[in-house]
């Protein structure tokens, strides 16, 4: 069966990067809108990309209006500053959040409307150039074809997705994520393990992304313990944000699973912010479905030694639910409870989260067939 294939249509990575895109990003347009928020600004990572822009004579404006992980309110903002300024193209420069707000301001930019409009609906038609330049090495936004807006009035995460919400160029120069402290380091590593396990482990994986899947799993088992410990080490640091690309990559084409779809009514809800959602589920929905595809969890338990090659898959892919569950605690991942979320609140809004997971149509990706019974189940199981 033929599969296909989608991914930026130019990627610049490792160090210096940013010098060897430079050429290319001036050749779209002649004046870009760098979308970022205020943390961008205040450590210099702003200067250092509007630098870069003025000496290749691209004129610029910054939209810093990014406050947290992006809303509806968020892109309407974005959006009359594209036009207040004038602008044909695009630059990110941040996590996921300022780069997921890029894509939703090139979709309003070009159709007009609210980005809430096309909720439910596959993203479609021209949107401006696009350049991605992620700061932390996690989410993959820089290589996907999805963005998560969160739709103020419903309390939804919204997942859109289309072609056109590919960036044209992504930038992965691990120099920006050097200023990520120990607390988002592991939380956008851990969201990068769940894209690769859950995208090796999906009903649509195909065998390009099982090699990328793999590769950004081994990378990050290596290596994330390093950055949150060691966050100045430059290697680490570099094979990290290869992970994220990787693993980005990766579950663009086989999509994620239950992890993500049971994690967004968390972040809606309870403002959690995606990778901490992310893996504070990431062991019990393993758990909950590794036996469905026992062969291809085992896989992965392999890759990152801690099973043996002759072991039996039921046995090797235990043992790589319970490397994530050491991986967790070893970055310090709190239980929704010790987040702060009160239990009756969480097990009050369990139905709502429920529907919202199956609406998203994640869940529908994982091997074992889940019904609303099975997500309720884990969701107790995350609060116990």
């Amino acid at each position: 069966m033929a599969n296909q294939f989608i991914m930026p249509g130019q990627i610049f990575y490792g160090e210096g990067a940013l010098e060897q895109a430079a050429a290319s990003v001036a050749g779209f347009g002649r004046k870009a809108l760098v979308v970022t928020d205020s943390v961008m600004v205040r450590l210099g990572n702003i200067d250092t990309v509007t630098g870069m822009l003025e000496k290749t004579g691209v004129g610029f404006a910054v939209f810093d209006g990014v406050t947290g992980e992006p809303t509806d309110k968020m892109v309407e903002a974005g959006r009359k500053a594209w036009e207040r300024e004038n602008c044909d193209f695009l630059v990110a420069v941040g996590g996921g959040s300022p780069i997921d707000t890029m894509k939703a301001i090139g979709v309003v930019a070009m159709n007009g409307g609210s980005i809430n409009d096309w909720y439910g609906r596959e993203i479609t038609g021209s949107l401006p150039p696009m350049v991605a330049i992620p700061t932390t090495s996690g989410t993959g936004s820089e290589a996907t074809q999805f963005t998560i807006i969160t739709n103020t009035e419903a309390d939804i995460k919204m997942l859109l997705k289309g072609r056109p919400l590919m960036p044209d160029m992504a930038v992965d120069d691990p120099r920006f994520t050097m200023t990520a402290p120990p607390a988002i380091t592991a939380a956008t590593g851990l969201d990068a393990l769940c894209h690769a396990a859950e995208a090796y482990t999906s009903r649509k994986a195909q065998p390009m992304t099982d090699t990328l899947a793999l590769s950004a799993v081994k990378r990050i088992f290596e290596y994330l313990p390093i950055c949150y410990t060691k966050g100045e080490d430059v290697r680490a640091r570099t094979q990290m944000s290869l992970a994220a690309l990787e693993a980005g990559i990766a579950f663009n084409n086989a999509s994620v699973t239950v992890i993500h779809g049971m994690s967004r009514p968390i972040g809606a809800l309870f403002h959690v912010p995606h990778g901490v959602s992310n893996a504070m589920l990431l062991p019990a929905c393993f758990a909950y479905v590794y036996r469905e595809a026992s062969d291809r969890f085992a896989d992965l338990g392999r890759a990152v030694k801690v099973a043996g090659p002759a072991e039996p898959d039921l046995e090797a892919a235990e043992k790589f639910i319970r490397a994530c569950e050491e991986l967790c605690r070893f970055c310090h991942i709190p239980t929704p409870v010790e987040y702060g979320i009160g239990r009756v609140d969480f097990l009050e809004k369990i139905p709502k989260m429920t529907q919202d997971a199956l609406a998203s149509g994640s869940p529908a990706n994982t091997r074992k067939q889940l019904l609303a019974e099975d997500i309720e189940m884990i969701y107790r199981k995350v609060l116990a």
